[in-house]
């Protein structure tokens, strides 16, 4: 992983002693909120419902055991003893008080870590594959790439107040596990006739109040030119995007609004001033930055497929955590393996300080020191010796983190909604915890198969409810809390926006709503189909009439 040189170190240091002066002078009553607002936003700080948040930056969802260890010190220090993890890929702490901020992030900075432009109208955190580096399916390794976008998009003076938050992601994979096309921008690894590297490019994606998948406008781009390319675009959606309105702000509107073909002629005429120019990328640069994404001292190891298969009939258990929570690696005898963060009562997402050392500690001795956060809330060892999984399975067991649920119902995205949230309109996380209890039959579970279900409290999809094959948003009714459902989403590579069922539900009748569109697939699946596979084919109608007819 990247390594801070002393040009970074100081620039962090001196960031924490500048915002440790401001919380100050505002506590002193120097600074007003509204003058404070933006200097806090700065450094991740946000006022919640009863307590501010910090969200804590993670690249590209890339930790090293010494950085969680400091997660967990901070949890158990300054907040009430667990983080959580964002569909960002970033850690975020719900109850710091804010005197203490300054504090929190002195510790960061001395693990290589800030809270730098997790928030306000900026570029932030630039997310990819969980798997990136030892996925079977990749053709590149995204994160030296990602890494070359943080340097650059990190104080860049020129979009440090775009009109809105801006989010980049980059997939180097056959599959895209990055979701790309609903993001401002998506960057995915491709290969020309040459076989020169190159990225296909997309923008005008996102969620939110006005949900977009996104547009390709540059089929190869060589990489070389990445940095320009991407000045391109964000001066043209600087200079062209509304500020008059937050709502109508993200370049997703300035795309829909001029035609994808007009904006991509508006970056090309840019771009003509700035490719070739200062920023074109160098083989040296780089070399600089892949250096530190090298391979690890992988052993030359044995595939196990039969000492595995064996231990599978002796365990039921093992069996059905390495169907789920294991996945191929591009090393033989080696495996990645996720550590799911979705039990049932717990809120999804949500790690307690005693929960983030054990990871560190197992990171040490299973995964060469380095874990990873997905955006679907989960924590991630990539380098696991195939011989070692059962050992590890029964580690993690006793540690909370071995249900056997990815992928599956209960392996349910969830913003943190009105538990916390002052922008949301109703709970999430007893939505969550409810379906997760109504669906706690691990048989049932695995005969359902694979089912991507979202929640967000609020029309901001921090939950990203819009993608989910099932997503359900909270909405208020007259000061009530109601759901609203929809299906047929995926941020997959046939990315998809859902479709609305119909009105909203109650939250005490949202496990019946959810086992009734189960029934539906169940009935109407083909062999080997998915839900979203059978959504395709049927269509929304036999859902609606199964759950509205039952209500009326």
């Amino acid at each position: 992983m990247y390594v801070y040189d002393k040009y970074d170190q100081h620039i962090i240091e001196s960031r924490v002693k500048q915002f440790r002066d401001q919380t100050r002078r505002y506590l002193a009553g120097e600074l007003s909120g509204e003058e404070f607002r933006p200097l806090r936003l700065q450094n991740g700080l946000y006022i919640q419902r009863y307590a501010p948040m910090l969200r804590v930056a993670v690249p590209y969802g890339l930790l090293s055991s010494t950085q969680v260890r400091k997660m967990a010190q901070i949890a158990r220090n300054f907040d009430k003893g667990y983080a959580h993890i964002s569909t960002r890929q970033n850690v975020q702490f719900n109850w710091p008080e804010l005197e203490d901020v300054p504090d929190i992030l002195a510790e960061l900075s001395t693990v290589q870590m800030h809270a730098i432009q997790t928030s306000g109208n900026c570029i932030r955190n630039t997310t990819t594959d969980q798997f990136a580096g030892v996925a079977k399916d990749e053709l590149i390794d995204p994160r030296p790439w990602c890494e070359i976008i943080r340097q650059w998009s990190t104080f860049h003076p020129e979009f440090a107040y775009l009109p809105r938050k801006f989010k980049i992601a980059v997939n180097g994979a056959v599959s895209d596990r990055a979701a790309i096309e609903v993001h401002d921008i998506g960057l995915e690894a491709v290969h020309n006739a040459a076989g020169e590297l190159g990225f296909r490019v997309s923008v005008g994606g996102g969620l939110g109040r006005t949900p977009v998948v996104g547009s390709f406008i540059n089929e190869f781009l060589p990489w070389q030119h990445l940095l320009t390319y991407l000045d391109a675009i964000l001066r043209v959606y600087n200079r062209y995007g509304r500020r008059d309105n937050k709502f109508k702000a993200r370049i997703k509107i300035l795309v829909k609004a001029l035609g994808p073909e007009v904006f991509a002629a508006k970056v090309e005429a840019e771009w003509a001033f700035l490719k070739d120019g200062p920023s074109t990328l160098t083989e040296a640069e780089a070399e600089r930055v892949g250096k530190h994404f090298v391979d690890p001292g992988y052993k030359a190891l044995p595939d196990e497929d039969a000492a595995l298969a064996q231990l599978d009939a002796e365990h039921p258990g093992f069996a059905r955590w390495r169907a789920r929570n294991v996945v191929a690696h591009k090393k033989p005898g080696y495996a990645a393996v996720t550590l799911s963060l979705k039990p049932t009562g717990v809120a999804p997402g949500d790690v307690t300080d005693k929960q983030l050392d054990a990871i560190a500690d197992l990171a040490d001795r299973f995964s060469f020191g380095e874990v990873r956060n997905s955006h679907e809330q989960n924590i991630i060892l990539a380098d696991v010796e195939q011989a070692k999984l059962f050992q590890l399975w029964g580690e993690l067991r006793e540690n909370g983190f071995a249900t056997p649920n990815i992928g599956l119902l209960t392996d349910i995205i969830c913003c943190p909604g009105g538990d916390f949230c002052s922008l949301a309109n109703a709970k999430s996380i007893p939505i969550a915890e409810a379906i997760q209890r109504r669906f706690d039959d691990l048989d049932y579970l695995f005969d359902i198969g694979e089912i991507d279900l979202n929640i967000s409290g609020c029309m901001n999809a921090c939950g990203h409810h819009h993608v989910g094959h099932i997503g359900i948003l909270g909405v208020d009714k007259k000061g009530e809390e109601f759901y609203q459902v929809s299906l047929g989403g995926s941020a997959s590579r046939d990315a998809s926006l859902g479709k609305i069922l119909g009105p909203s539900f109650a939250q005490d009748v949202m496990p019946d709503v959810i086992e009734k569109l189960i029934n539906v697939y169940v009935e109407k699946r083909t062999e080997d189909e998915r839900f979203i596979d059978t959504f395709r084919r049927i269509g929304i109608d036999p859902f609606k009439e199964r759950v509205y007819a039952a209500n009326n």
